[in-house]
């Protein structure tokens, strides 16, 4: 049986329970195993009346919601393979990804989305909006036999270095992750016997957040997804979910504002709270002082759980991670306050996991061990390689990038790691990314960039300059003055050797985004891009050297 089968049938064992809530405007629409069932089915058979054939692909374009998720089994179901769209991105982006990999048919969420696209590509293949295709009577369910190679999705990587590559992904490489990740769930849940509740704002278009949703469907969770961004605290009180997917990004916010606001509320309780986190810290490092548990106890007592509350409600059992590295210290706030933060590792290519922190196990700042039946080694520069089933078979028309990427059997990741004798990961930056100082000096930015974007809250990106030259420099986006720049940079080099060092910055207020081009579609930095745009800037960093 494939994964989809395995799908349908759990849709089936739970026909008259929930397993799907979309929040939008303030109201929850729920739709039972049978009613997904019914839309899928309606789906199919408009897909049927226009003649697809087995392998054609289909471009999905539209925000989460039910009919994303009904949309999507259904193409899969009939053989064809589903191409997710992020609803965000411009449509320049979306346009060049479509040509790369030529649908057969554009399935649209709403008009909006589709006009927008339709002025950047006027000759786009044929169209249609979710309105006329779930306007159909339901009709029965057709075959869904799939094999294990049979290519199910074409995922269009974040393409850092300005351009985009779509990943295939197999039948084969879904179902043996759905089996890992459904396991680590197990631990996570005790082998609870009622429904899990899961919380979820992270677009359906990342591998990550779409194997999330697969692994819901499978176990029959209650799935309940956030449509507004603006809404996301709201909505996750509400919910009281059992655990949910998030990125580094959404943590750190959360963590500042906290922070913020016992620092304006001041008094008794922001006093605790101050010696509670500096002893945390010192317990942490092993440093504990006389007074420390005492601190601690009367914050676990009368603090704690009243931010637990207030932020995530009472019923949560782990934060889960992925997508980019957490800071350690928010990863160590979340642990202070008794919610447990699981991280994951992994890539679109290997079908979005590697590594998944053990709930029984885990270890702040590392990623966990290989999920069953994938390896992971270092080669040369201290690179991740991988192989198992999770590897995807290769880029879509793209067999030089493939060959590169596929080599005796391992995936090269392009990351950076170490692992310690347990088999524990770290992930500790890009391998494109290394910046080499005119010394020779290879420098992976990231480690130093968190450390100074830890020490300016205005802050909204540090990215680190200086290829070739003699020093490293930094540009700082936000709301920060120079005085401020100056004294976190003062605060951190200390902590690092020489030519680790940042010598110069440029404050530039406009972030980098995904709509100024400068980000890419899941938020990583296109940092080639941003040191073409901002060449001047950098060169005038090493004419005029910034005294640090």
């Amino acid at each position: 049986m494939s994964f989809l089968n395995d799908i349908f049938a759990s849709l089936t064992q739970h026909a008259d329970i929930a397993v799907l809530q979309e929040i939008r405007e303030g109201r929850s629409l729920s739709v039972t195993g049978r009613d997904l069932l019914d839309l899928i089915a309606r789906a199919r058979e408009f897909l049927s009346a226009h003649g697809l054939r087995k392998g054609d692909r289909c471009a999905l374009y539209a925000n989460n919601g039910v009919r994303w998720v009904a949309m999507d089994l259904a193409i899969m179901a009939d053989g064809l393979i589903v191409v997710p769209l992020y609803a965000r991105q411009a449509p320049a982006e979306l346009a060049a990804m479509m040509k790369d990999c030529s649908p057969a048919l554009i399935c649209c969420g709403d008009s909006t989305l589709l006009d927008a696209l339709l002025k950047e590509w006027p000759e786009a293949p044929p169209q249609v909006l979710f309105d006329e295709v779930f306007a159909k009577t339901t009709a029965p369910n057709g075959d869904t036999a799939l094999s294990e190679t049979d290519p199910v999705t074409i995922i269009y990587t974040s393409g850092t270095s300005g351009e985009a590559k779509g990943v295939v992904l197999n039948a084969g490489n879904i179902g043996h992750m759905l089996q890992c990740i459904n396991g680590r769930l197990d631990l996570l849940m005790h082998g609870s016997q009622r429904q899990d509740r899961v919380f979820h704002y992270l677009p359906f278009v990342f591998a990550g957040s779409w194997m999330l949703l697969l692994t819901s469907l499978l176990r029959g969770s209650l799935l309940s997804l956030n449509t507004e961004l603006s809404k996301i605290a709201q909505d996750m009180r509400a919910v009281a979910p059992d655990y949910f997917l998030n990125v580094p990004a959404l943590l750190e916010r959360m963590r500042r504002a906290v922070d913020e606001q016992l620092w304006q509320a001041g008094g008794f309780v922001q006093a605790i709270y101050s010696r509670a986190k500096a002893a945390w810290v010192r317990q942490q490092d092993g440093k504990s002082q006389m007074l420390d548990r005492v601190w601690l106890s009367l914050a676990n007592t009368a603090i704690f759980p009243t931010i637990r509350k207030k932020m995530i409600g009472r019923e949560l059992r782990a934060l889960i991670c992925g997508s980019a590295p957490l800071a350690i210290d928010t990863q160590l706030f979340f642990m202070m306050l008794g919610i447990p933060v699981l991280q994951s590792y992994g890539l679109t290519e290997t079908t979005a996991i590697c590594t998944l922190d053990d709930p029984s196990h885990y270890e702040a700042g590392r990623v966990g061990p290989p999920v069953p039946g994938i390896e992971m080694k270092l080669a040369e520069s201290e690179e991740i390689i991988v192989r198992g089933p999770n590897i995807f078979p290769g880029y879509w028309n793209r067999p030089q990038e493939t060959a590169k990427a596929l080599r005796d059997g391992w995936f090269h990741t392009g990351d950076q790691g170490e692992v310690d004798a347990s088999g524990n990961w770290r992930i500790v930056g890009r391998i494109k990314n290394l910046i080499i100082l005119g010394s020779g000096h290879n420098i992976a930015p990231e480690p130093i960039e968190e450390k100074i974007l830890q020490q300016l809250p205005g802050a909204a990106q540090v990215v680190l300059v200086g290829n070739g030259k003699g020093y490293l420099s930094a540009i700082i986006t936000g709301d920060v003055t120079s005085e401020k720049a100056q004294a976190a940079i003062d605060a951190v080099n200390p902590q690092f050797p020489h030519y680790k060092q940042v010598r110069a910055f440029h404050l530039r207020k406009e972030a980098f985004t995904i709509e100024n081009g400068l980000l890419t579609a899941n938020g990583k930095l296109k940092r080639d891009l941003i040191g073409r745009e901002l060449r001047d800037q950098i060169e005038e960093m090493y004419r005029v050297k910034v005294a640090v």
